[in-house]
């Protein structure tokens, strides 16, 4: 009878073989793209890329980006525990349909998102004279831009919390609720604590797809520049205007905000590296 090699036992020419497509898909796919990125803002100096990303505008737009993850990161982190809260621990009438609610940010497109915010709150929309009578802006300003965020940022937490929670089962709680503890108690104490590291893991997810959204943003932004224009946003004018170096250098930057996130979760790797065996 043949016995199953395990992969440590495969020939050297096949391992080596896949490490090195797997090194050339990486450098072609992800280093070469980043290394362009930062050279082309170095290329004129060190003077340039400074210039730009102080510039007014520039400066607007990481405020923006920031005050936008800023907002919706907290808002998808509630949604998100209470959303796999009621997933993974409860049986009620919908919850097919809410887990699909949950996943549908994933296969629209972000440009309909925001296509279906300015439908909503745009000022032909159904909302939109009433907003504008009562002075309420929200398309072709912030909070259109936060909401669009929230939109496609949303399924990240819940999405690294169900799984977690429903390998759990909830014999926990159920003890925990039968010697006297309340709800909330049981949440805190029993719930939270074995699922602390799939919470932090998907709010880095989402702070990095909040910074980094384009396609939902741009709709209902208006692009009004130094007002309603992100980081990502800023960047495409930037480009669209042959100002080369100032687009890359704030690409740099926000290539940098997503490495910091990166090396977040690194370090919790290196914290709790047993998490890894428990967040996917």
């Amino acid at each position: 009878m043949s016995r199953t090699l395990r992969p440590s036992e495969d020939p050297i020419w096949l391992r080596a073989g896949v490490l090195f497509a797997v090194a050339l898909f990486m450098g072609v796919m992800i280093v070469l793209p980043l290394a362009t990125v930062f050279l082309t803002a170095l290329s004129k100096g060190l003077d340039p890329v400074i210039e730009a990303i102080t510039a007014p505008d520039a400066l607007a737009a990481v405020r923006l980006t920031l005050l936008t993850a800023a907002i919706s990161v907290p808002v998808n982190l509630v949604f998100g525990v209470c959303a796999s809260w009621a997933v993974a621990k409860h049986d009620f009438a919908g919850k097919s349909l809410l887990i699909s609610l949950i996943d549908l940010p994933f296969s629209v497109s972000p440009v309909v998102a925001g296509l279906i915010y300015v439908l909503v709150f745009g000022l032909q929309g159904w909302l939109g004279p009433w907003l504008e009578a009562h002075d309420i802006h929200i398309i072709f300003a912030a909070p259109g831009i936060v909401l669009a965020t929230i939109f496609v940022t949303f399924p990240f937490v819940a999405r690294e919390l169900i799984p977690l929670m429903e390998a759990q089962g909830v014999d926990a709680e159920e003890a925990a609720v039968s010697l006297g503890a309340s709800g909330l108690a049981t949440f805190f104490r029993v719930t939270a604590p074995n699922v602390r590291w799939g919470l932090v893991y998907g709010v880095l997810l989402c702070n990095a797809r909040a910074m980094g959204e384009f396609g939902a943003v741009s709709v209902v932004s208006g692009r009004i520049r130094g007002v309603t224009t992100t980081m990502p946003l800023h960047v495409e004018i930037l480009y669209s205007e042959y100002n080369f170096v100032g687009a890359f250098a704030v690409a740099g930057l926000l290539c940098l905000l997503a490495l910091a996130t990166l090396a977040a979760k690194a370090m919790l790797d290196l914290v709790w590296p047993e998490g890894r065996a428990h967040v996917g």
